[in-house]
């Protein structure tokens, strides 16, 4: 017998996303209900083969519902998920509203999948930021294998992390610049179309953003608390797919070979590393796939046990869509096994 979901956002980029992965990866669902605001009431989304009507949140019943998968962003998560909650509804949060509430597990389920056994009376389960999710999946592997000291990472990510609107934005600068007329920045402080802004999210007191600021809390509380990380991150002109360079400093001796080898056996990872023929990853690539890619695996010889790697993702899949659909399916295979003890 299959759960009953809720996804709210479902109009949105992550909400069809999350749609689409619950399909694909067949999970056991005997009912989906798609909400989102009392504008778009009505609206078609698709599931599968099936089309769904949305209905609005604010009138929904969420005790008929096991499970709600929410990517509406944090106000509309902080004002409802505690609501939600108290009708023994489990959310599982794409937004950064409850990431760093300590009663709150944040999760990767390649990484930390036994912490869905800490959910506390909330009923809340947090995803990361995108940019962190893929990170920690290339990190948590070479972190068992050689424990890391430092990481110092600069994100590469697309504008579809910043939702349509960003994804409009890229589409009409760029036509822009090839025809009459021009379209100036609205989502982002400066042109987007053939430019780099170094700038994701609000600055912060220490001149860091707080982009930057969530992928090191995230990663400690994920990962390691013992791991420094030094983040820089940049929105590139790339519709789909986050690319990191990432450092990483070993309290052990680590060489490439080995690390390649770790990462081909990790799950979540995928390994493009071939110098020699120009074997490696770029975000075209990656759009639609699951996996988190690495390649250009380099010893760094300037520390002792350093590496250097490119790591690229799609941030509507693993970065939001499908590690919240993997979050479930941990929920859903610790209940079976919960209730397979109980039968004995």
């Amino acid at each position: 017998m299959g759960c009953k979901v809720a996804v709210v956002g479902a109009t949105g980029n992550v909400g069809r996303e999350i749609l689409n992965v619950l399909c694909e990866r067949e999970v056991s669902v005997d009912r989906v209900y798609a909400l989102a605001s009392r504008r778009s009431l009505g609206v078609d989304v698709s599931f599968g083969d099936k089309t769904l009507k949305c209905c609005d949140l604010e009138q929904f019943d969420f005790s008929k519902v096991d499970f709600c998968l929410m990517s509406a962003g944090s106000e509309i998560s902080l004002l409802w998920a505690p609501r939600i909650g108290k009708q023994g509804c489990l959310i599982i949060d794409n937004s950064s509203a409850w990431r760093y509430h300590s009663d709150v597990p944040l999760i990767v389920p390649e990484v930390n999948a036994d912490a869905v056994a800490q959910v506390s009376e909330k009923n809340i389960i947090a995803s990361p930021n995108c940019s962190t999710a893929q990170l920690v999946v290339a990190l948590k592997p070479l972190h068992d294998a050689a424990c890391i000291k430092r990481v110092v990472v600069a994100t590469y990510q697309s504008v579809s992390g910043a939702g349509k609107e960003a994804m409009d934005e890229l589409w009409n600068q760029t036509r822009s610049i090839f025809s009459i007329g021009k379209s100036g920045p609205k989502v982002f402080t400066k042109q987007i179309a053939f430019n780099i802004i170094p700038h994701i999210d609000i600055f912060m007191e220490d001149g860091s953003t707080k982009e930057e600021w969530k992928m090191v809390a995230e990663t400690k509380k994920i990962l390691d608390p013992a791991i420094k990380l030094s983040a820089t991150c940049a929105r590139v002109p790339v519709f789909v797919g986050h690319c990191e360079a990432v450092n990483i400093e070993f309290k052990r001796a680590i060489t490439a070979s080995d690390a390649r080898k770790i990462l081909r056996e990790a799950p979540g990872c995928l390994v493009v590393d071939d110098p020699k023929k120009e074997r490696y990853v770029t975000p075209v690539e990656c759009v639609g796939n699951y996996a988190t890619f690495i390649s250009r695996i380099r010893e760094d010889v300037t520390v002792e046990n350093g590496l250097s790697l490119w790591c690229v993702s799609d941030n509507l899949r693993k970065g939001a869509a499908l590690n919240t659909v993997q979050i479930l399916e941990a929920v859903l295979k610790r209940n079976q096994a919960s209730d397979r003890n109980l039968q004995k």
